[in-house]
Formats: structure tokens, C-alpha cells, sequence
């Protein structure tokens, strides 16, 4: 098993583009909020709802079947063979997408928006998710193979080029909101074009049928879990459109993109442990449980630390970046981020490990299902608020029937005691800043109460062995940048 400092290690480094990818945008938000309005907003958020669903369904869910299948190829002749194939076919599926796309952009437009003053925007939104998705295959072999370095200065350099382009787009030459649609593309087709090269040098481009098949077996009962899976958690979106205003669009864009850090966060945390639960679950089969329930505990506590802190300061990050007319933000930050909180035991692979991947596909059917029963008269009562609570209480039942079920097919022996002292002080605290802003309780006691349960959750970890000296002197070692290589090989 990978020793402790080293999973620390790994962690730290994986976290790094994250707060980077994360950190930047913010830093220009105060700018970008200045020259765009909420309706804007809206607009590119209900574009992007369009582009994260087709390509969603373009890639077949083959990121998944490629992630898992890299570990049985890995170290053959037929590792290069599933990458390129893997590729090839995403790329040919994606062109014909995006022709599809670009040929009905108008009527697009008029349906989703109401207008056909944006149907542009529609095409390039699908173009820079496309890239960025293709991308991905390149980033799941670095973490896979854990060279970290590769991962973290791939993701770092492409987060810097679409800030500067978009800058100089948005900022420069008023090019309006598509400019931070071409930033991302421009920024995501160089780092593209660069991990191509690099990969074809050191792995000569081969193609295996038989793999592709292998990993298209896995990953087709996943495609309508993707087809559906961006209905679930993008169509809120459209519903606020529909039902509210494009504006309320943009509002609710704002606040899901600073929640949006806890998932991030998360997603980074998961890079760290995903290939352990997987090993832990090849090499020990149905004995693994124990194992992998003792291992994720401190792995949740650190995640749900950024989610309790987002909730918490959700009020200082949108007052100090944006202008008043964005405020509304402020509480669907709190709700979100409780939201992006469970979705840990979601990231967990027991279905895919299975090979029960068309149970994914049933199970998100269950949650669009709630979402838009709960969404619906939520977001016709209260708006982008509702928006917000709806997608909450649907998400939190739609998780406990994947939990459910996910626990059937593998047993993974959670520290349940552990576990409920996590998330009683992450949603007690969040529950409580809502209330104590709707009843205008002053700043100063609010701010008090947001110390007192940082403090709470730290006196936690230390009870949970979490935080202890040897984990700060391992982290704390590992703070230089210069530490981030791990390895030389690609």
C-alpha cells in the first residue's frame, strides 16, 4: 500500500490546480462583474447547460470505462492501444456533434433562451467543453500512473491561459460574455495540442479494437446515466430560465460557481484516494470494505473542511468580489455547498467495480425524477432560491437510494460515529447562517459564530486523529513547489 506521506504528499500536490483553477477566477470575477450583467450570466450558463449535455453523451461515458480499464492494461503492450483508440472514437463522435451543433444553433437559441441574439455562443460553448473533455483522457493517465507533476502543471497552465485570454477578450477588446468562452477554448486547444505531442513522442500511436470494445461494454449502460446525469444537475438551469428569468439564471450561475469549489476541491481529493479504493477493492476483493471505510474517514473530513468554510463565509466572498446586483447569490452558496458536501460517498466506485454500471443509468433516472418534481413548484415559488433548496432536498434523498444501493453490490464499512459528527457540524453551522441572516442577526455575532465553528471543527479532527503533528510536519514539508515532482516519466 502507498505509504502516508506519500498519500499526503499526492494529496497537496493534487490540490494545488485546484485552489489555482479555483483562485483565479475569482480574482477576476470583480472585473468580469463590472462589465457583464446577470443576464449575461444567464446566457452562458444556459449555453453551457447544452454543451455539458451533448458532449456528455459524445464521450459515451467512456472517461469512466477508460479509468478503470487503464489499471488492467497497464504495464502491456496495449495500454498506448486503449488511450488512442479511446480518443480516436470520442474525437469522431465529437465532430459529428458538433456539426449537428453548429447547423441548429439557431433554433437553439430560440428554444433554450427565447431569442436568437446568442446562437453563437451555443456552438463555441460546445466547442471549448468538447476540448476541454478530450483533454481529460491525457489527465486521467497522469493520475492513474501518479505522476502528479504532469497533472498538476497541465491543469495550473491552462487555468493561466484562460484567465489572460479572457482578460484580454472581455476586458480589452469587449468582445461581451463570448470571450470567456473563447478564453477557455483558446487556452484548452494549446494544452491540448501540447499533451498530444508529448504523448505521441513517448508512446507511438497504436490502436486497439478489442480494447476500445472492452471499455465500450463497461461504458454504454453509463451513456444514459450521462444523458440523464446532465439533465439532473444542469436543468435546474433551464428550469430557472423557463420558469423565472434569464437573470435569476445568472444569479444562481454565480452562486453555483463559488459553491462549485467544494466539488472541485472534492474532485481533487478523489484523484488522491480513487486509485487506492480501486487497488484495495482488486486485492482484496469483499475484505476490502473494512479497509476502505477507515481509510476514506480522514479523506471526507478534509473534504467537507472546504465545504464548511465556503457555507460559512459564502456572504464575505460574493459582497467582496461582486457588485450588489449579484447578492442574491450569497444564500444559494450556503445551500449549494451542503449540496456539493454529499457528493463524497457518491464518488465511490462500487458500481463500476461491480460491473453494475446500467444501475448508475436507473439511479439517476430516480434523481432527475425528484429534481424536477421538487424543483419545479420550488423555483415557481421562491426563484433561484428555490432553485437552490429544491436541488438540495432532491439531492440529499437521491444520494441516500445511491448509497442504498451502492452498499448492496459492495460493502464499503463507513465509520458511521465519525461520520455524523462530520456533517452535523457542517450542515448545523450552514442551517444556522441562513437563519441568523434571514433574521438580520447582526454581523458581529454572525462572524463570532463562524469562529466558534471553524473552531468546533477542528477540536473534530484533532478527536478524529485527523489533524495531528505528524500530518502538519509531513504537510508542511511538502509546501515548496519544488516538491511537486514526483516523477520523470510521462
Amino acid at each position: 500500500m502507498i505509504s502516508k506521506e506519500k498519500q499526503i504528499r499526492n494529496a497537496s500536490i493534487y490540490i494545488l490546480p485546484v485552489i489555482i483553477s479555483n483562485l483565479l477566477p475569482f480574482l477576476t470575477l470583480p472585473i468580469f462583474t463590472r462589465i457583464l450583467t446577470t443576464e449575461d450570466y444567464g446566457v452562458l450558463g444556459l449555453a453551457y447547460v447544452y454543451a455539458i449535455f451533448v458532449n456528455g453523451v459524445a464521450n459515451f461515458g467512456l472517461t469512466v470505462g477508460y479509468e478503470r480499464n487503464y489499471f488492467e492494461h497497464k504495464g502491456t503492450k496495449n495500454a498506448a492501444g486503449l488511450l488512442y483508440s479511446t480518443l480516436l472514437f470520442v474525437i469522431i463522435a465529437v465532430i459529428i456533434c458538433g456539426f449537428f451543433t453548429y447547423l441548429f444553433k439557431n433554433q437553439l437559441s430560440l428554444w433554450i433562451i427565447g431569442s436568437l441574439d446568442h446562437a453563437n455562443i451555443f456552438f463555441w460553448s460546445y466547442c471549448a467543453t468538447a476540448v476541454v473533455g478530450l483533454k481529460t483522457y491525457y489527465l486521467t493517465y497522469f493520475k492513474n500512473s501518479e505522476n502528479a507533476k504532469s497533472f498538476v502543471w497541465f491543469m495550473i497552465g491552462e487555468s493561466l491561459l484562460s484567465v489572460i485570454f479572457s482578460l484580454f477578450l472581455v476586458a480589452y477588446l469587449h468582445v461581451g460574455v463570448i470571450g470567456l468562452v473563447w478564453g477557455q477554448l483558446l487556452a484548452s486547444c494549446i494544452i491540448f495540442s501540447i499533451l498530444s505531442f508529448k504523448f505521441v513522442r513517448s508512446f507511438p500511436i497504436s490502436f486497439n479494437l478489442e480494447a476500445l470494445k472492452h471499455s465500450l461494454k463497461l461504458s454504454l449502460p453509463l451513456t444514459p446515466r450521462v444523458f440523464f446525469g446532465v439533465i439532473d444537475t444542469q436543468f435546474d438551469k433551464y428550469m430557472i430560465g423557463l420558469l423565472n428569468t434569464v437573470g435569476g439564471v445568472g444569479i444562481y450561475s454565480i452562486g453555483q460557481k463559488a459553491a462549485y469549489i467544494v466539488f472541485s476541491y472534492m474532485t481533487a481529493i478523489q484523484n488522491v484516494f480513487s486509485p487506492q479504493v480501486y487497488r484495495r477493492m482488486f486485492e482484496m476483493g469483499e475484505d476490502g470494505g473494512e479497509s476502505i471505510g477507515r481509510y476514506l474517514t480522514p479523506f471526507l473530513y478534509i473534504s467537507i473542511a472546504i465545504g464548511l468554510m465556503v457555507a460559512l463565509f459564502s456572504e464575505e466572498i460574493i459582497c467582496i468580489l461582486t457588485p450588489k446586483s449579484y447578492h442574491g447569490a450569497i444564500e444559494i452558496v450556503t445551500i449549494l455547498s451542503m449540496l456539493y458536501g454529499m457528493s463524497f460517498f457518491g464518488k465511490q466506485p462500487q458500481l463500476i467495480y461491480a460491473k453494475k454500471t446500467h444501475i448508475t443509468s436507473m439511479l439517476t433516472l430516480v434523481s432527475i425524477g425528484l429534481n424536477i418534481l421538487i424543483n419545479i413548484p420550488f423555483i415557481m415559488k421562491w426563484g433561484a432560491i428555490g432553485a437552490a433548496w429544491g436541488s438540495l432536498l432532491a439531492g440529499f434523498l437521491s444520494h441516500m437510494v445511491k448509497f442504498i444501493v451502492s452498499q448492496h453490490y459492495y460493502e464499503i464499512k463507513w465509520e458511521y460515529g465519525k461520520i455524523v459528527s462530520i456533517f452535523l457540524i457542517f450542515f448545523g453551522s450552514a442551517v444556522a447562517m441562513i437563519l441568523m441572516r434571514h433574521f438580520s442577526i447582526a454581523y458581529e455575532f454572525r462572524l463570532i459564530f463562524k469562529c466558534a465553528a471553524v473552531f468546533s471543527y477542528v477540536y473534530l479532527g484533532i478527536k478524529l486523529k485527523v489533524i495531528t503533528m505528524e500530518n502538519y510536519t509531513l504537510i508542511r514539508n511538502m509546501i515548496p513547489l519544488r516538491r511537486v515532482v514526483t516523477s520523470d516519466h510521462i
